[in-house]
């Protein structure tokens, strides 16, 4: 997997990604995974982005993603989602900011 993929970087890393939003602010990223199937019997995977102080000391906040990858198993809903790039988890964090309701 390559490093420039979600799943890539936090395995080569050892952490979770971090990126500045379009509002300005710092956030990691963390892999939601729904612990029951919906009724096709799949598992969602969504992106949680937590929002970190100014001083990166504590989180202020967190804005999310609907679900961007599905699979018949936690499992393999972690590996698909895994497999977004790094781009494209960039853009669903900046749409997650616009679509939240304001400040915390």
């Amino acid at each position: 997997m390559s490093e420039f993929t979600l799943g890539g970087y936090m395995q080569k890393h050892d952490r979770a990604a971090a990126f500045g939003g379009s509002d300005g602010r710092a956030y990691s990223v963390a892999i939601y995974v729904d612990e029951e199937p919906d009724v096709r019997g799949l598992y969602g995977a969504a992106l949680l982005f937590v929002c970190w102080s100014p001083g990166g000391d504590r989180p202020v906040g967190h804005v999310e993603t609907a679900p961007l990858a599905w699979g018949r198993t936690p499992d393999q809903a972690t590996e698909r989602i895994g497999s977004i790039s790094l781009y494209d988890v960039k853009a669903a964090l900046d749409e997650a900011i616009t679509r939240a309701p304001g400040e915390w």
